[in-house]
């Protein structure tokens, strides 16, 4: 796992080293940008074009106060002057400027004492911050500032993640320990002689204020001109020459970084080869930016001479299931993928998976991720996949939440008086329901819905659902899952709703996230927002966290794992795209292939953009069935009935009804049984993040998780 750290405190201060230059507390495996009274380190094998450090002035040696410095760590498509001009640009205050470049990077700026650590906007790449030694810590990681001040666990955070997990309101800023907070997305932290604030620098349209929505046409441009870029930032020749000696502190070379370098890449076992790879499981997402990768000029694909890596094919990857299945929905992919493997650009490998690549299977080996994640249940799957990929992969993941339309947009275009936008999808949603009795009323049932939650205010629609955790059996119903395409939209109809795994939880978990709800109702806020807006936000938030456990639990040393549709710059063009647009059928797709057009590529396969679930619900039962014996063992005596979060009972029979093929959410299982993994890899660890003579005397959450009282 890689992750920068650093710390402000004040003047009087303790365990910052007081300025010596020796700090008496430093990460383990840390290498040092920048040094006292505010250090700065960056921890993990980054590369050595991952990781730059700029000046924009120079100050008296020795002294802080005209330090002037900028260090971005990841993939950032900005030239070396370009990062000057938006330090310059920080220091007035526009701290916008630090997060407009293209690719995906952590920006860390310091303006004398003052300290600013931007976020971005999907919540892929957060920031942490924890009061520590008269000051404040931050990092991009929540374990090592838990270890830090040895923070235990925040079992209410639990209880909300589980009940609540797409609602910001009820997470609120927390994380899984106590006392290590998060910072929103489309926020930075501020700090200042160790006092710390959290502003926002994305400007945001009100109820009262609609921002006026761009032309169709030049939104889907400009979409595509970020997706190019990003593809571009994360595999063109670095517009910068690496240059240490002037990015570290004393104007030294530090030497090398642990585990950076191709050397030391290529000298570990199970590293992927070199080169560009991508996913290619015939889905819209990942074969666009397979297409686009390989159709740039100077990347893979395009003939010798034309630049760096070109004449080089790019690999892709599809993973096909030989245990699960899947049926016809499994075959259609694997054929659209190997239609479009043919193009001569693209060298294909189809990864055939056995049972060892089901989820569920080899729970306990993977690594400790900051948080739980359901993806922890399919890290296995993920790690054998990426391993036949290349030591860049590029990923089609988060396509969904920037582009589609969350159900609650329908009531945003009611505010805006758009009504006849809303006949082709409330008719397409009618086709779903097939010629049932009930299929004429949808229309005017999901318009209804729509009409209620335009009619409901935020606070009135967090009272409702802190009301209805505490209802008898409504969380808990079996019946009370969406059945379907209709459902699942009217279920979505809101301001707040219970997630899948809150049927399982506790009345006393239930109620903790309750009164979490009705405090963040009363709760002081900024401008009311429109509630599709505000719930694809969340669910795009909730996306993200999810997607960096992925990277967490299925990470291979060396390789890095490219989401660009969750990059700034992707995410405020698709954010540009008008409601009208992103609510018809089909809009993905459709917005995907005139990206591709206007990139000249114009032969997709019949069939291209379809979206099949079959195969990763047959993927799963076939994993729950496959290891159902080790899944009741893990929950025959679980730390989260330990926590007073759900009852053994409960949940060993619910893990077997879905093994039967019981109607069951399988989401809300993969989060329960995610957590419970989550819970004993964090218990069985050793050692901290941290070394030194003031180093903490025992890692966070040292001690066991004993029921208590919610």
């Amino acid at each position: 796992m890689r992750w920068l750290v650093g710390w402000s405190c004040t003047a009087s201060g303790a365990g910052s080293g007081g300025g010596s230059g020796a700090p008496a507390v430093h990460p383990v495996g840390a290498q040092l940008l920048w040094e006292d009274p505010d250090p700065l380190w960056a921890v993990g094998d980054w590369r050595p074009d991952e990781v730059r450090v700029v000046h924009a002035e120079a100050g008296p040696s020795g002294t802080s106060a005209f330090v002037t410095r900028l260090a971005v760590l990841g993939r950032c498509g900005a030239a070396d002057d370009q990062l000057r001009a938006g330090l310059l640009a920080a220091r007035g205050g526009a701290l916008r400027h630090l997060t407009a470049w293209p690719g995906s990077y952590t920006a860390v700026a310091q303006i004398g004492r003052r300290i600013t650590v931007a976020g971005d906007l999907a919540g892929a790449r957060p920031v942490f911050h924890t009061a520590w030694a008269g000051g404040t810590a931050y990092a991009t990681a929540a374990l090592p500032l838990a270890d830090l001040i040895e923070a235990q666990l925040d079992v209410g955070y639990l209880a909300a993640l589980l009940a609540c997990p797409d609602s910001p309101e009820a997470l609120g800023d927390g994380t899984p320990y106590a006392g290590v907070r998060r910072v929103p997305p489309g926020h930075a932290l501020v700090v200042r002689d160790g006092a710390r604030d959290v502003t926002g620098y994305e400007p945001t349209a009100s109820l009262a204020v609609a921002a006026p929505e761009a032309d169709a046409q030049q939104a889907v441009e400009g979409v595509r001109d970020a997706l190019v870029e990003a593809v571009r930032t994360r595999f063109a020749a670095p517009r910068h020459a690496p240059d240490f000696a002037t990015g570290f502190p004393g104007g030294r070379d530090p030497g090398p970084v642990p585990g950076m370098g191709p050397a030391f890449r290529r000298a570990a076992r199970g590293v992927p080869a070199p080169g560009i790879g991508a996913d290619l499981s015939g889905g819209s997402a990942s074969a666009t930016l397979a297409l686009l990768a390989a159709g740039l000029p100077g990347l893979p694909g395009t003939p010798p001479g034309h630049g760096a890596g070109a004449g080089e094919r790019l690999l892709v990857v599809t993973f096909n299931d030989l245990v699960a299945g899947g049926g016809r929905a499994r075959e259609t992919e694997i054929e659209r993928a190997r239609a479009l493997a043919a193009d001569p650009r693209l060298r294909h490998v189809v990864v055939a998976a056995a049972e060892e690549a089901l989820p569920y299977a080899d729970l306990m080996s993977g690594p400790l991720t900051d948080e739980p994640g359901p993806a922890l249940v399919t890290a296995e799957r993920h790690r054998r996949r990426l391993a036949a990929g290349s030591a860049d992969h590029l990923t089609g993941h988060g396509a969904r939440q920037v582009l589609d339309a969350h159900p609650a947009r329908l009531a945003d275009l009611l505010m805006g008086r758009r009504r006849r936008h809303l006949l082709r999808p409330v008719t397409a949603l009618a086709r779903t329901a097939g010629p049932a009795a009930h299929s004429a009323v949808v229309p005017f049932t999901v318009y209804r819905a729509a009409r209620r939650l335009a009619r409901t205010s935020c606070r009135e629609g967090l009272e409702e659902a802190a009301a209805r955790l505490l209802g008898p059996g409504v969380p808990g119903m079996v019946d009370d899952a969406p059945a379907g395409a209709v459902d699942a939209s009217l279920a979505a109809l809101t301001w707040c709703r219970p997630g899948p795994a809150a049927r399982w939880l506790t009345g006393e978990a239930l109620a903790e996230v309750s009164v979490r709800l009705q405090a963040a109702a009363v709760r002081p806020s900024g401008p009311p927002l429109r509630p599709g807006e505000q719930r694809a936000a969340a669910a795009l938030g909730r996306y993200a966290a999810d997607h960096r456990v992925l990277e967490q639990a299925a990470e291979i040393r060396g390789q890095r794992l490219h989401a660009p549709f969750l990059d700034n710059q992707v995410v405020r063009a698709c954010r540009a795209l008008p409601e009208a647009l992103r609510v018809q059928p089909g809009a993905r797709a459709a917005v995907l292939r005139t990206v591709l057009h206007g990139s000249g590529i114009h032969d997709l396969p019949a069939g291209w953009g379809a979206t099949s679930h079959a195969a990763h619900a047959a993927a799963v039962r076939a994993g729950l069935r496959a290891y159902a014996a080790p899944l009741a063992q893990l929950f025959d005596a679980p730390l989260l009935a330990d926590a007073g979060l759900v009852e053994a009972r409960v949940v060993r029979g619910a893990l077997h009804a879905a093994a039967e093929g019981a109607d069951l959410p399988l989401d809300g299982l993969a989060e329960i049984v995610s957590t419970e993994v989550w819970l004993r890899r964090l218990l069985a660890r050793r050692g901290t993040c941290w070394t030194g003579a003031e180093a903490p005397r025992q890692r966070a959450v040292a001690g066991g998780v004993m029921r208590r009282s919610l």
